[in-house]
């Protein structure tokens, strides 16, 4: 298989799964807005995705797919259908288990994660509301971590599709129930949460014949001692530490945002939405394909093809993850007044939101960069270096949140409050600002970049990546078609208010021609400059 054809296969359903989110985001704010209950609703989905992170395609798959790999390639069908039943049944007792305490410990949880909704005196009911959905929503870490065990076996098998196609199911189950069954709810918003549940087991039931046709449909079989299992948890270990981090770092986030003002939680999240799609389409995309293959090289001990595999991958996230982070900065308005502001969406969350996109958008490159560079160490099955850096990013994260947030927080108020007068326009000074939410936003975008650099160093200092001849034309080439991409979005994208003002169908139409224009403008340049689709051109590792 071309891995240009399976990342194209992979990012074409990506970007269907993420036009149904952007449906389903659209009547959420729709029928919602960016208010109280939808601040509820993320919460309590946030730590069953977290969670999912965690067990299905972060820790998880960092730590099977190589093992997978290597009894795929070395061991043969019969050792690898044993690992495949005793992994899949050790996952689903211990996700079983946690998805138990989640339901039990809904209360501690809301607490934990949004502390601020406790005391809210505009919306009295909203952390019990919070707890409420919580429970319903817990369950589908279970159903997704099975689906992430199956989209681990059908990948290294090079099946693309269906893992793709899968979160599909989602949306259109909450796009379902927010429609039809949200008015036989009190309050409507639990339909949402219910459409969550139901289509984790929907995704879940998608993976059963194509695990079949491969012969790899798991089987009860518990046995914990079995040695591909202890070499998975002994890598788990350090992987978990890595992904329990990145996601503290979101937690702290969220419950910072919490105490701030209502719906911060709402615009940090619609703006997270407009992200996942360039981050989905071709980070997830790349690292979908990239982590088969790389640990196939390393098992078959090929260090030049997997330094040059990971040199492909650079070159193909800056190629459209660099173009794609400059839109969303400079169309934050025009994009979010169009797929947002209609019904309980007001006017007055647009600009709120534009502000925490653009603070995600800073990192987004580095947040591709990450997907491409991080399945480089896991594939070698060196799992703690990037643990390493990030718990290093967190701590970062957390220094910059201080600066960026200023006297927003009311503990640093408070903090700063009883300071001398003196003493308080000294440290005041050390503030950039009261950025407030959009600081929290930033914060993640600026750690992501110090992530993907650290990675990149560790990878260099290694020398298991060497960089390929040209990338000094490579370069120039990307700089004019910005350059050129830049002045188009410039010219064709109107003051703020504009675009706030204008009717709906008024804003679809300007934002297609600013976007197809700038897009042709972009690939036409590099075309001039001598880029061509075949440069990208690769086959899959067999």
């Amino acid at each position: 298989m071309n891995l240009l054809r399976a990342l194209a296969t992979v990012s074409g359903l990506t970007f269907l799964s993420r036009i149904l989110g952007f449906l389903r985001d659209f009547i959420c704010a729709r029928l919602f807005g960016a208010g109280a209950m939808m601040d509820a609703f993320f919460v309590a989905f946030m730590l069953p995705n977290l969670l999912r992170r965690l067990f299905a395609e972060g820790a998880f798959s960092q730590a099977y797919v190589p093992i997978l790999a290597e009894y795929k390639n070395k061991q043969g069908p019969e050792a690898t259908r044993a690992l495949v039943d005793r992994v899949a049944t050790l996952l689903t007792l211990a996700v079983a288990v946690v998805a138990l305490l989640g339901v039990v410990g809904a209360p501690f949880i809301t607490d934990l994660v949004a502390s601020g909704f406790r005391d809210d005196p505009d919306n009295p009911t909203k952390f019990a509301l919070t707890v409420e959905l919580t429970r319903i929503t817990f369950p589908y870490i279970l159903f997704i971590a099975l689906v992430s065990l199956a989209a681990g076996i059908l990948n290294t098998w090079n099946r693309f599709a269906i893992p793709a196609f899968t979160p599909v199911m989602l949306n259109l189950s909450i796009i379902a129930m927010s429609l039809f069954a949200a008015p036989y709810f009190d309050p409507p918003v639990k339909a949402v949460a219910w459409g969550a549940f139901i289509g984790g087991l929907l995704q879940l039931g998608l993976q059963i014949v194509p695990l079949a046709r491969i012969g790899m449909l798991p089987r009860p079989k518990f046995d914990p001692a079995f040695p591909g299992v202890r070499r998975i948890l002994a890598l788990m270990g350090p992987a978990v530490v890595g992904v329990s981090v990145s996601q503290l770092s979101l937690l702290i986030n969220t419950r910072i945002a919490s105490h701030l003002t209502n719906g911060s939680v709402s615009w940090l999240t619609f703006a997270d939405r407009l992200l996942e799609v360039p981050a989905g389409i071709l980070g997830a995309a790349l690292g979908t394909i990239l982590l088969p293959s790389l640990s196939k090289l390393h098992a078959d001990e090929r260090p030049e093809e997997f330094s040059a595999l990971l040199d492909w991958g650079l070159r193909l996230t800056l190629l459209l993850a660099l173009p794609a982070a400059l839109g969303l900065i400079m169309l934050a308005v025009p994009l979010i007044a169009t797929l947002f502001q209609y019904g309980a969406f007001r006017p007055e969350d647009v600009l709120p939101t534009r502000n925490a996109l653009i603070g995600y958008s800073v990192g987004l490159t580095a947040m591709i960069l990450i997907k491409v560079l991080a399945p480089s160490f896991y594939a070698r099955q060196d799992v703690r270096t990037p643990v390493k850096i990030a718990i290093f990013s967190l701590v970062a994260t957390q220094v910059m949140n201080l600066l960026f947030i200023g006297g927003a927080h009311p503990a640093v108020a408070s903090a700063l409050g009883a300071l001398p007068e003196t003493a308080q326009r000294w440290v005041g000074a050390a503030f950039f600002g009261d950025l407030a939410h959009a600081g929290l936003a930033l914060s993640i975008g600026l750690a992501a970049c110090l992530n993907a650099g650290l990675l990149y160093v560790g990878l260099r200092r290694r020398k298991v990546y060497t960089p390929q001849p040209g990338w000094g034309r490579f370069a120039l080439q990307l700089l004019a078609a910005l350059a050129a991409m830049g002045a188009v979005l410039w010219f064709g994208a109107a003051e703020a208010q504009t675009w706030i003002d204008r009717g709906g169908l008024e804003r679809v139409l300007w934002l297609a021609g600013i976007v197809v224009a700038s897009a042709a403008i972009y690939f036409a340049v590099l075309f001039a400059t001598g880029l061509r689709p075949r440069d990208f051109r690769r086959r899959a590792v067999q």
